[in-house]
């Protein structure tokens, strides 16, 4: 009972530290402390029983491994999305998208900018590092208030794209190691939620928008920010379109032959398209790589530091107990995995990582010979996928720090209800129809 309350109660900590402004990095490992006190993991090794799990070794092993896994994806992301800022190349695709279709345009072009890149297989976490100087040059163009960058970002990236049928990214390749089935898994289904999401999504994003502009809320510039640039020193828009173009190109073309590292090629393949069509026009091109660097750094520590706790939580005895719990949910087997998704997802604060808990457990449940609730593969598939994308979203997961903090410069008391409305309200309501249509239909 003890171990329950402490996964509980250090999760709610965790959330409420993240909502007060608290750093990340202090945050996190305060509240894995105090998870493992409570599910009786010791602290510090031993020589005594090397073999024991021990809250140092277990954050850290989470830690580390994701910077492992992803820090190049990082470092290379945040270099190009610094070289399209300083080069004038996002500011140049600001300028030409509110010239030619008016500033009431400018949240549906970045939503579209993300979508595609998502769907085309760039990282959730690059795609905000690659799109935010053109966010943030089409936000100061039409005055409309900063704290949303965030939430219009991730409503693009993690939302109707992540989890649809087709997409490359992780979330949606992950169940077919366990299902049988491809990425284009329930794509009817998959298409018509995707289109519910986007609609509904974009229609509440306006609206959350328009009243703060009705309030008085507008764009207020900082000493970070690039300064603006006239039209006129600004490289043509087609040309600044080609780098985000050839990394969407190329990590299309390479990632089946070399899964997610396809992105290193594609970003660094967009870093030279850049560089040589605007060499003349850098401010400091050594400064903006160097400034991409750091960034990727204390961005990818952020995130690390989250998932070092989603370590801690996986072994403690809390953890397996509501595991047990949600994978024997009674009732239809699709409402049963949704509810079993969408309860580890947010316990770990990550999609991929709850998928890849929660799978080897559903799937002898519900597929294969013998399976005591037997259901349709592909429907399993992408049920999960969606469940996934909805409390993997809370104030803790490593995406929202990054994209919050890291990225846009925001605090979560000011960024995170936009954010939480459009990835955890509005993919929990695409989960929802998901079943819905696959039960009736």
């Amino acid at each position: 009972m003890l171990a329950m309350f402490g996964l509980i109660g250090a999760l709610a900590l965790l959330v409420f530290l993240a909502m007060r402004g608290m750093s990340i990095l202090v945050a996190a490992p305060i509240c894995a402390i105090l998870l493992a006190i409570t599910s009786g993991i010791a602290l510090i090794p031993t020589r005594a029983d090397p073999e024991q799990v021990y809250f140092v070794t277990t954050y850290m092993s989470g830690f580390v491994s994701f910077f492992a896994a992803w820090f190049p994806m990082f470092l290379l992301g945040a270099i190009f999305g610094k070289m399209m800022e300083d080069s004038g190349a996002a500011h140049s695709i600001a300028h030409y998208v509110v010239e030619k279709l008016g500033v009431r345009y400018a949240v549906m072009a970045i939503v579209s900018a993300c979508a595609v890149l998502t769907y085309g297989g760039v990282s959730v976490f690059i795609v905000a590092f690659s799109v935010y100087p053109m966010a943030l040059g089409l936000f100061r163009a039409a005055d409309l208030p900063r704290r949303f960058l965030p939430g219009v970002i991730a409503f693009g990236s993690v939302t109707f794209t992540m989890t649809s049928a087709g997409s490359v990214e992780i979330q949606n390749w992950i169940p077919t190691q366990y299902l049988g089935t491809t990425p284009l898994a329930g794509w009817p289904v998959s298409l018509v939620v995707a289109l519910v999401m986007a609609g509904t999504g974009y229609i509440w994003l306006g609206r959350m928008i328009a009243k703060a502009v009705a309030r008085g809320e507008r764009f207020v510039s900082r000493g970070e920010d690039p300064d603006e640039r006239e039209a006129e020193q600004l490289p043509h828009p087609i040309l600044s379109l080609l780098p985000l173009v050839s990394v969407l190109g190329m990590s299309i073309w390479l990632y089946p032959i070399f899964d997610k590292w396809a992105l290193l090629l594609a970003l660094g393949t967009g870093i030279a398209v850049v560089s040589v069509l605007n060499w003349s026009r850098f401010t400091d091109y050594g400064n903006a790589a160097a400034l991409g660097a750091t960034g990727a750094v204390i961005a990818i520590v952020n995130t690390c530091a989250v998932v070092g706790f989603g370590s801690v939580a996986k072994v403690s005895p809390a953890f397996q107990t509501a595991l047990e719990a949600v994978t024997q949910i009674p009732g239809h087997p699709l409402i049963a995995a949704a509810i079993a998704v969408t309860v580890i997802c947010g316990l770990t604060g990550s999609a991929s990582g709850g998928q890849a808990i929660a799978l080897p457990l559903l799937a002898p449940h519900y597929v294969g010979d013998g399976a005591p609730h037997p259901v349709d593969p592909e429907a399993l598939h992408r049920v999960v996928a969606i469940a996934s994308g909805g409390l993997d979203s809370l104030p803790h997961n490593g995406y929202v720090v990054t994209t919050i903090r890291a990225i846009c410069g925001e605090t979560h008391k000011d960024a995170y209800g936009p954010v939480g409305a459009l990835t955890v309200i509005v993919p929990a309501f695409g989960a929802v129809l998901a079943v819905l249509l696959f039960i009736l239909f």
